[in-house]
């Protein structure tokens, strides 16, 4: 199967980065989204804005989405004029969303009905990486269609990494969601102390960026921090939905997150005090209020 036409849903913040460079790499892309307005910014990148989703859909060789939660997916899947009600056999569709794995697997068997192959390919990273082509993609599904679908995967990420039958993909997602929210967690706990004990938060983060347990997380976050920059890349009511699919999916399996369940209740403090909007970051907030503290340089 060769794949020239895309139908994407959803120009949100990761659709943003996406589509153009599934045009800068030659893909006739379809634009569609919920907000006309959202869409139409896609024309000047080269993409052909649609209104419904059955235009989007309908003739692409490969449909995509990314959209912000379960109810959104299930709304634009199973909705009136969705895509399961314009999808046609031969078809393949990829959900590169983070839902929970059971809708995943939902999504996989309705879509087979119909003779279309399904990926579930959620990706790590956001704006910058959305943009820049940089996103990590786990993927779960048959393997013969991810080799299919993985030219276009490529123009999207830095890595891909094929995790097994269908909801493999969700599944890993949320296992490396929940390691974020512990590296976060971690580095506001880390650095309210240094604050409080009177250290220097920029020569704290010199020291966390040279030894054997250094994180990208702590060198980028912990910039932010001291320079008190809470600008959305991705948004902290998106990381506590996360969190509370976390929760449920280990509840579902019986596996034990006793450190990632007091992570979530960092969260939920953080969007009760009004910084949802704010970066996935602000949680750290939450840590200061606690602490009668602001990490600062």
């Amino acid at each position: 199967m060769s794949i020239t036409t895309i139908g994407y849903l959803g120009i949100g913040v990761m659709g943003q980065g996406m589509v153009p460079n599934l045009v800068k790499a030659g893909y006739e892309v379809r634009a569609y989204n919920r907000t006309p307005a959202k869409a139409e910014v896609m024309r000047a990148h080269g993409a052909q804005v649609v209104t419904t989703v059955t235009e989007a859909v309908q003739g692409a060789d490969l449909v995509m989405y990314c959209l912000s939660n379960d109810d959104a997916v299930e709304q634009l899947v199973w909705g009136d004029g969705g895509v399961l009600a314009s999808v046609s056999p031969g078809q393949v569709v990829v959900d590169t969303s983070t839902v929970h794995p059971e809708l995943s697997l939902r999504e996989y068997q309705a879509f087979a009905e119909r003779g279309v192959a399904f990926l579930d390919a959620p990706v790590f990273g956001s704006r910058n990486e959305a943009a820049g082509g940089g996103l990590w993609i786990v993927v779960g599904g048959d393997e013969a269609v991810f080799a299919q679908v993985q030219p276009v995967l490529e123009v999207l990420s830095e890595t891909l990494h094929y995790m097994g039958g269908p909801a493999k993909g969700a599944s890993m997602k949320l296992v490396g969601n929940l390691v974020v929210a512990m590296q976060l967690e971690a580095l506001g706990e880390a650095m309210v102390m240094a604050q409080k004990a009177g250290l220097d938060p920029r020569a704290v983060l010199g020291v966390l960026h040279v030894t054997d347990f250094k994180s990208p997380i702590f060198d980028g976050v912990g910039a932010a921090l001291v320079a008190r920059d809470f600008g959305v890349h991705f948004a902290l009511k998106h990381m506590l939905k996360d969190a509370n699919l976390i929760a449920r999916f280990a509840q579902d399996l019986n596996s034990p997150i006793p450190a990632a369940a007091a992570v979530r209740e960092t969260i939920k403090g953080a969007v009760n005090q009004g910084w949802g909007e704010e970066n996935a970051s602000a949680l750290i907030k939450m840590l200061e209020l606690q602490g009668a503290t602001e990490v600062k340089a």
